[in-house]
This record gives C-alpha cells, sequence and structure tokens, in this order.
C-alpha cells in the first residue's frame, strides 16, 4: 500500500472498490508503528486486468502509478494468472476456451491446493498469459515510477510453483513474453526451477526475490528441521548461479509472516531478529515486504538501522572544483564517493550540477552511469561545459541525482536523496561558491 493509507496488512488490488480504498486522499502520509517506504507493491490479478479478451484495464495500474508519483513512492508490480478462489480464477474468456473445473469445482472435488489450475503447456496459455505481459511491457517498460516486475509464470498467486515440470519449450515461451517486454525496467524472478533461472541469465540481467525472510524454525518440526535461513537460501542462491546477479538486478525479499508472529508465535528475540537482517544483507537485499505489518517497538531501532544499509547509500565524501570559471570553458572537478550499502541503484538516474543564484540558474549534466558504483569507495573525475550565454557573477554551485530529463528544455528535479547535509529545499545539495566571469 501506499504511505499513510494504514489499511489492514496483506491487502491485493482485486476490484475497482478495492483500488478505491489506495486512492483515498490523505492528508497525513505517515504510517502507523511501520517505516516510511519509498516503494509500494501491489500484485493484480490477470482476469482484473483483462476482463474481455485483448481489452486491457490498463486505468488500474495507470492510477496506481499516478498515486505512487504523488506519495513520492515507485511501484513494485506482479500480475498473476491465477489463485484457487472463482473469483481469483483466470479470465472468464479463457477458462472458457481452455474448458476444465473451475478453482472451486476442484475444491469440491477435493483439491484443497491445486496448484495447476490451468494447464501450462498448452500453447495458448502462453500466447494469452504472454500476450498480456507482452502488451504490459510495451505500455509500461522504462516508466519513470515503475521500479521493478516480478516474472509470473505459473502456480498459486504466480508464486512458480511447478515452474521446474515445465518443458523447455513451454518455459521459454512464457519466460521470452517478460525478458523481450522489459528491456528498461528490472525483472525479478522467485528462485523457483532451476532451468528457468539459467535460461533467463542467458539472456538478460535478471533480478531475483524469496519469500519467508525469517524463517529458521516455522515448520521445522514437520520438515525434519528444514528451514529456509538454513536450508534453501544459500544452497539455492549458489545452485542456481545467482549469487552475483546483485550487481545488475535488485534482490527483494518477503517476510515469512509477518512481525507480529516472529514475536508472538515463535518467539524471537532480538538476537534472532538481527541474525535475519544480517543474513538478508550478505544476500545483497535492496527492498523488503514485511506486508505491511507494524514493527514491534523494541524491534523498531533495529529495523531502523537495517533499512540504512540495504540498497544503495550515497555518501560524497570530497568534491573539488575551481574558485572561477569563464563562459565557454570547461569545470573540471574531482569527486570520492562512497556506496555505504549492499548493493547498487539500478535505475540511471543522471549526475547533475546547478549554478544558481537569485537572478540565474543553469543545471549541467555529467556523464557518469552511477548503476556502476558498487558498494565501497568509487572516483568520478570529470567535467562540464559552461554555456557560452552564462551571466557573469557569484553562483551557488550544487549538486543532485535528477530524475532523466525526456523533454528538451524540461526543469531539472532531484531524485535520489544522499546521506549528507546541506541540502536545499528543492533537493539540491549546495557544494560552495563559485564564480562565472569573462576572461579578457
Amino acid at each position: 500500500m501506499f504511505n499513510g493509507n494504514n489499511l489492514e496488512p496483506n491487502q491485493d488490488v482485486l476490484s475497482n472498490t478495492n483500488l478505491e480504498r489506495f486512492q483515498k486522499p490523505e492528508k497525513d502520509f505517515s504510517n502507523t508503528d511501520y517505516p516510511m517506504t519509498s516503494i509500494a507493491y501491489f500484485r493484480l490479478q490477470w482476469n482484473i486486468i483483462e476482463p474481455e479478451m485483448g481489452k486491457y484495464r490498463w486505468d488500474y495500474i495507470d492510477n496506481l502509478l499516478k498515486l505512487s508519483r504523488e506519495r513520492g513512492q515507485k511501484i513494485i508490480l506482479r500480475i498473476s494468472p491465477y489463485k484457487w478462489r472463482a473469483e481469483e480464477d483466470v479470465p472468464g474468456w479463457y477458462r472458457n476456451m481452455v474448458g476444465g473445473k473451475s478453482p472451486d469445482e476442484r475444491k469440491s472435488a477435493g483439491f484443497t491446493h491445486e496448484k495447476w489450475i490451468v494447464d501450462p503447456e498448452d500453447p495458448r496459455y502462453a500466447q494469452y498469459y504472454g500476450g498480456m505481459i507482452r502488451a504490459l511491457g510495451e505500455r509500461y517498460d522504462g516508466h519513470p515510477d515503475l521500479e521493478s516486475v516480478d516474472v509470473s509464470l505459473v502456480g498459486w498467486a504466480g508464486e512458480g510453483g511447478g515452474t521446474g515440470l515445465l518443458s523447455d519449450k513451454a518455459m521459454q515461451n512464457l519466460m521470452d513474453s517478460y525478458l523481450e517486454s522489459f528491456e528498461k525496467t528490472p525483472l525479478v524472478a522467485l528462485l523457483s526451477g532451476k532451468k528457468s533461472i539459467q535460461y533467463a541469465q542467458s539472456k538478460a540481467n535478471i533480478g531475483w526475490r524469496q519469500d519467508c525472510l525469517g524463517d529458521i524454525g516455522f515448520w521445522a518440526d514437520e520438515q525434519d528441521g528444514w528451514t529456509h535461513m538454513y536450508d534453501y537460501y544459500p544452497q539455492t542462491i549458489i545452485g542456481y548461479n545467482m549469487n552475483h546477479a546483485w550487481k545488475t538486478a535488485p534482490v527483494q525479499f518477503e517476510i515469512c509472516g509477518d512481525f507480529n508472529r516472529w514475536k508472538d508465535n515463535e518467539g524471537y528475540g532480538l538476537e534472532e531478529v538481527e541474525y535475519i537482517f544480517e543474513q538478508a544483507l550478505k544476500w545483497h537485499i535492496s527492498s523488503f515486504n514485511a506486508k505491511s505489518a507494524p514493527v514491534p517497538d523494541e524491534w523498531k531501532p533495529a529495523v531502523n538501522e537495517w533499512i540504512k544499509k540495504m540498497g544503495y547509500r550515497f555518501v560524497l565524501r570530497r568534491f573539488s572544483f575551481p574558485r572561477e570559471v569563464a563562459p565557454n570553458s570547461l569545470l573540471n572537478f574531482t569527486s570520492w564517493w562512497e556506496n555505504k550499502g549492499v548493493a547498487p541503484i539500478y535505475h540511471k538516474y543522471p549526475l547533475a550540477l546547478r549554478l544558481r543564484n537569485d537572478q540565474n540558474s543553469r543545471a549541467l549534466l555529467t556523464n557518469v552511469d552511477i548503476r556502476d558504483w558498487m558498494p565501497g569507495d568509487n572516483l568520478y573525475n570529470d567535467n562540464v561545459l559552461i554555456p557560452n550565454d552564462m551571466p557573469p557573477g557569484d553562483y551557488e554551485l550544487e549538486l543532485a541525482l535528477i530524475e532523466p530529463v525526456r523533454v528538451v528544455g524540461e526543469e531539472a528535479k532531484p531524485a535520489v536523496s544522499l546521506a549528507i547535509d546541506k541540502r536545499t529545499d528543492q533537493g539540491w545539495y549546495s557544494l560552495g561558491k563559485i564564480t562565472v566571469k569573462n576572461h579578457n
């Protein structure tokens, strides 16, 4: 959900009525017992997006993206093919086309948790479900407010159950609908089905996600001691050759249960919580879905410190520049940055310098690709051209990571907060004074 909504946890967007709950205007965007977040995660069903064959309800996603910009957040999106209730089945037109028992009919026949709601080997599944994904990519790939898209092929809620059973042809056709449609917006796949992940890796940089972060014994008594944290994550990350994927695409985790269950049912204390957080940082986590459940008071300091370390955290350590420059000359600079997080940034925000005084303001773009700034030290030395028509005078030199400029003459708007002081009301960071002076 969005900052300030404070609805019950675990909300899916299933109908227009539910969507309106997220559209409700809020005067206070603060969260109740939950940290502020720059991401909102939404999972929509195929039958909502394509109620009629080839007719897409893009207004759902358009409205979510509009709200996300108003709230200063970005969207992680998944469109899942089906769940097990009739109202969450594949679209009615597709069910009528392929036949088979509805989810309710399967349940009454004794299939209490059937994952194979439709036959994914039927070429029509890749044709129509994959066709919807291709249409989604055509419309939204590279959208500035779309953080990432979940790869969702088969299984309950698209969580991947049965992926490893797919034939190569069916798997590749489904995977290609994502890989060929999203070349700008990062894709993130659940680590389910080794062949599918290896195939995706062979064609693109793809991130990964895992459910159930925090399982250090939820069902161990019934599973001969097996847990996600000890017996699945490290083995699968390495076994799928995804231990270096974080360098080019995001790593995302979803909580096992929620924080209340950790505390009340599992009896976790601060030591267990900090161990879980430490392991997630080791795996280069960039975002965490806590299902909007409240954080216990005694764990809030640990959660806040964890947030500072996950993903990227850019600190400008040094920036040197001349005291004077002339119009139509180069402003040479050196800079030393430290990424104190555990991952790079995955969107290309331009680094811009700005000369500003009471009469004039001019933003100058640099050439750096900040997606290359890995954890640790990063040096960037370069120059920008002072325009020939820059009026002489004293200026404040400022710096910001800005939203990509899509239209000539569009105002440069800061997009990324830095972990340093001297931030102006407009989101720029002051570096010091510089004089523009004609050299005769």
